[in-house]
């Protein structure tokens, strides 16, 4: 029996019922969603909308009326001319939220990557010679004045540093690694994936709890090419453990005349406290040590855009730029922008990096100041839904929390925060329709976490008064358009 014969005649009626394509198009709603984007747009939002509409029908819901489906399809409409790169509002506590950008760029780095996005600009052209120039010099004085190194590189992120390095001197060559380095970064990508597709060959020392500087040497053959020291950013090993320190390594690769390389991880320049209490080296440290090669990322506690930056002895990094496959890693203008005016903070002194760049703030911020941000949130939300008539609807409270750095960088460490929790009180209400509400029904995603039936929002994560505005309007036209269901 086909599905046409299992309908019943009142599904029948309905299905016949639904206002035609062309009657749609004539309600305002859409005729206002056209002026706003584009025809094809519009008539895709119709066809999808139906659709909906019909199954939803042969399911056994109630028919909605045309002008309900012409505010449907103005919605569906207004969100597929959205680009699907947008901001969003980070309530998380998450302050290098890999899913979320990770890190936000200070002022004056968001103002020098609009301002070279917007016409031309010097990438590749010399001001002093007026002639052809490197997209190489742009940010590597910067680094080796802020590291100490004798030169520097710039690749558009750290996994491509670790396969440039490996593929320029170690190809076809043995790398000893130990087995409690071989770490897995997001997206199920690992160091040994990463060693295969550079050429070079793994040599696992150890295992996977401890690891001794005999290990390495006794792993050493005529075709070692390199010791590499991989930091473990996203994980710790704690308890019965031991690991070998790079100044250690150092001496015994150059007492062997190999190389030593660590790749660094998050790339943090200045000694704050919070990278002692998570076991974390600066990476000026990690160059002073002594190591012939060092990496680390750019949008991580360094806080600027994604990259991977090189430093160390010059020959190797200049074989590094000189290699084929910088053409495929090499970053563009805008990461290059934003990576300069990033590091020209930190030159400014550590007061006014910790000022001025998003993350070392937010990682930074002291407790008095989080609570004032919390009183403020919960003020503009509660005057938000008293003015769109449901302020019983949730209860707001001030509640101590704590927050992550994220980003695969300090994983011991927890922040104590300051949220605002809100826990439903009307039955229309569910956390999970509500949390959702705040990232899809917007154009500006509020994204937020959850904890024991309460939607939290975490103060340290928002920047600046503006996502504190966003966070709290967004709140109350969530819960006041869930209340007139």
């Amino acid at each position: 029996m086909s599905d046409s014969q299992n309908i019943s005649d009142e599904v029948r009626a309905c299905l016949r019922a639904i206002p035609s394509v062309n009657e749609l198009l004539a309600e305002w709603p859409v005729v206002k969603a056209a002026g706003e984007t584009c025809d094809a747009v519009v008539h895709a939002a119709v066809t999808a909308e139906l659709d909906e509409e019909r199954a939803a029908i042969r399911a056994g819901a109630a028919p909605r009326s045309k002008r309900e489906l012409a505010s449907a399809i103005e919605f569906r409409a207004h969100r597929s001319a959205l680009p699907s790169l947008r901001p969003a509002v980070n309530a998380t506590g998450v302050v290098i939220h890999t899913n979320l950008g990770r890190a936000p760029l200070a002022e004056s780095a968001a103002k020098a990557v609009a301002e070279v996005a917007r016409g031309y600009s010097t990438l590749e052209y010399s001001v002093d010679t007026c002639s052809r120039g490197s997209r190489k010099e742009h940010a590597a004085q910067l680094i080796r004045s802020l590291t100490g190194a004798e030169d520097a590189l710039v690749v558009n992120n750290n996994a491509a540093a670790v396969l440039l390095v490996l593929a320029t001197h170690a190809a076809g060559k043995e790398v000893i690694v130990s087995r409690g380095e071989l770490v897995e970064i997001g997206g199920s990508f690992r160091i040994p994936d990463v060693m295969a597709a550079s050429g070079a060959r793994l040599v696992e020392v150890g295992a996977t709890n401890r690891t001794h500087l005999v290990d390495y040497e006794r792993a050493i053959t005529p075709d070692t090419a390199m010791i590499l020291k991989v930091h473990p950013s996203n994980y710790r090993i704690e308890g019965f453990h031991e690991e070998v320190s790079s100044r250690e390594l150092a001496a015994l690769a150059h007492k062997h005349g190999l190389l030593f390389y660590e790749d660094q991880g998050s790339g943090a320049l200045l000694p704050d406290d919070i990278l002692v209490r998570g076991g974390e080296e600066t990476t000026p440290t990690s160059v002073a040590a002594g190591l012939d090669i060092v990496s680390c990322s750019g949008d991580k506690l360094l806080g600027a855009a994604q990259a991977g930056i090189i430093m160390g002895r010059r020959d190797l990094i200049q074989a590094c730029g000189s290699h084929p496959l910088m053409r495929a890693l090499r970053p563009g203008k805008l990461a290059l922008t934003a990576l300069e005016a990033t590091l020209r903070i930190y030159m400014d002194g550590a007061d006014v990096a910790h000022r001025d760049i998003p993350v070392l703030s937010m990682l930074t911020l002291p407790q008095a100041h989080l609570e004032r941000r919390a009183r403020k949130l919960r003020d503009l939300m509660a005057a938000g839904l008293d003015k769109a008539g449901c302020p019983c609807a949730v209860e707001l409270e001030i509640v101590e929390e704590s927050s992550t750095p994220g980003g695969g960088s300090l994983p011991t460490v927890e922040l104590p925060t300051m949220c605002v929790a809100v826990r439903l009180v009307d039955e229309r209400l569910t956390v999970d329709a509500l949390k959702r509400s705040l990232v899809q029904d917007f154009d500006t995603p509020v994204v937020t976490r959850t904890s024991h039936d309460r939607i939290l929002f975490d103060v340290r994560t928002l920047v600046g008064d503006r996502d504190i505005e966003t966070a709290a309007s967004t709140l109350s036209a969530c819960v006041a358009k869930a209340a007139r269901r």
